[in-house]
């Protein structure tokens, strides 16, 4: 099966049963090349529905997860998008194909040198990647879109607070085996939180923890 019979597969199997309709988004998908962001040992796999290992016990998403959170986000062209956790640079490149700017943060060097050789390698424009911890983000107001992509055992309303008016934001909040994956939207001096559905994620490093339980 050739790259774009997988891709549309992937689409059709996976993204589309989980209530991932929106066009702009499915074609987003279509367009940025999945296996080009796949390490070489996984490519065979790489439209599986499966969180493939990146190094550093991090995991890149599933696609079905990649197209919930562009869902959840709505990116518009234009927006300023920030994303804590880049990873392969994979669910960057679709925010970007969505007509935005994505300013990405990776705390491992690795990780980030890859990303910016799987974003040039696959023609994606748009994407600034930081080698910095995601937990250092302390801006207001900047951005119209906010993607983590590793769980918060703790909410952490540094995120919300680098949302622009009307923009929002997606996290999946909570420690193990379940947690909820949410979308935050600022209004104005509020917040509006709607819980998508439950999934689980590697935490956020560096991120605060609760308090281990003692008998």
């Amino acid at each position: 099966m050739n790259a774009h019979s997988a891709i549309d597969q992937m689409i059709d199997q996976q993204v589309r049963t989980w209530e991932v309709l929106d066009q702009p988004i499915l074609d987003a998908m279509r367009k940025v090349p999945r296996e080009a962001f796949v390490p070489a040992p996984w490519r065979r796999v790489a439209f599986a529905d499966t969180a493939l290992p990146l190094g550093h016990g991090k995991h890149m998403l599933p696609p079905m997860l990649v197209g919930r959170i562009l869902t959840a986000l709505s990116p518009r062209e234009g927006d300023q998008v920030l994303e804590v956790g880049t990873g392969s640079g994979y669910l960057g490149a679709c925010i970007a194909a969505l007509g935005t700017r994505v300013r990405s943060l990776e705390l491992h060097a690795d990780l980030a040198v890859q990303a910016r050789n799987n974003l040039q390698s696959a023609g994606i424009a748009g994407v600034e990647v930081v080698q910095t911890d995601g937990m250092s983000v302390h801006e207001t107001a900047r951005y119209d879109c906010v993607a983590l992509t590793a769980s918060l055992p703790i909410w952490q309303p540094q995120f919300a607070e680098a949302l622009r008016d009307g923009g929002r934001l997606f996290a999946v909040i909570g420690t193990g085996p379940v947690m909820e994956a949410v979308v935050i939207e600022r209004l104005g001096s509020n917040l509006r939180r709607k819980v998508l559905f439950e999934t689980s994620l590697e935490p956020l490093e560096n991120a605060p923890c609760p308090p281990a339980f003692r008998f």
